[in-house]
């Protein structure tokens, strides 16, 4: 039987040590960056959105609204610098509205 580590890790440590070992922090990343959009657009745009998808370094993000989608895509520079302040790192550097 291996013998256990006796080293006293937070749960917060413990589990970024599970995510970075296991490779998950890409299905985080994409987890955490819905997540973003939802709390910083609020009801307003939510309402309208369909569907949030990161890929690579894109965000695909569909919107049921015409109208919203253009004025969305006036910001988009200003949005992918919010999404990116609120996860701490360079994870977005383009946004597709459809």
């Amino acid at each position: 039987m291996a013998k256990r580590k006796n080293n006293n890790l937070s749960m917060g440590e413990a589990l970024q040590e599970f995510i970075s070992q296991n490779k998950l922090q890409k299905g985080m990343d994409r987890v955490n960056v819905r997540d973003a959009w939802k709390q910083m657009m609020g009801n307003g745009v939510n309402n309208y959105t369909t569907a949030i998808e990161l890929r690579n370094d894109t965000l695909f993000v569909s919107l049921s609204s015409s109208v919203l989608r253009e004025e969305l895509s006036h910001g988009k520079s200003k949005i992918i610098n919010m999404i990116n302040e609120e996860m701490g790192k360079e994870l977005v550097k383009k946004i597709v509205l459809r």
